[in-house]
């Protein structure tokens, strides 16, 4: 079973994850793309009892556009997200692809709210296409 670590900027807040995520997906909607300040956020899911987390962070909740709350959660210290709640499904953890620092991370073969996607962004090929 594979172990990957997530981690904030400054390392002060980390995720271990324990074998391979359930889903990993981009997301175009306008909300991802003002949380990242990227053009969109891309997350690996996986599930709740196969992570531990360590160290402090603070939390935030918004409505995402597909109306369910999400529960983000960052470093006081940097302000990194390292990992977030999605209330549709309490046993699952959905940690930001970056946060890996890990080039090699598998590609996102979910792509959603493609409506909001700016044109000169490609999609993986073989990856699912969701408006």
């Amino acid at each position: 079973m594979s172990t990957r670590l997530a981690s904030c900027s400054c390392g002060q807040l980390e995720v271990t994850v324990r074998g391979e995520p359930v889903r990993i997906s981009m997301c175009h909607c306008l909300a991802c793309q003002r949380r990242t300040g990227s053009v969109f956020g891309a997350q690996a899911r996986f599930p709740a009892s196969q992570v531990e987390v360590d160290g402090v962070s603070q939390s935030w909740t918004r409505k995402a556009d597909s109306g369910n709350l999400i529960t983000f959660h960052f470093c006081p210290s940097c302000g990194s997200t390292v990992y977030y709640r999605p209330a549709a499904e309490p046993d699952v953890v959905a940690v930001p692809i970056g946060a890996f620092a890990d080039p090699g991370f598998p590609a996102p073969r979910v792509s959603v709210y493609e409506s909001r996607r700016h044109p000169w962004v490609a999609v993986p090929a073989g990856a699912e296409h969701h408006d």
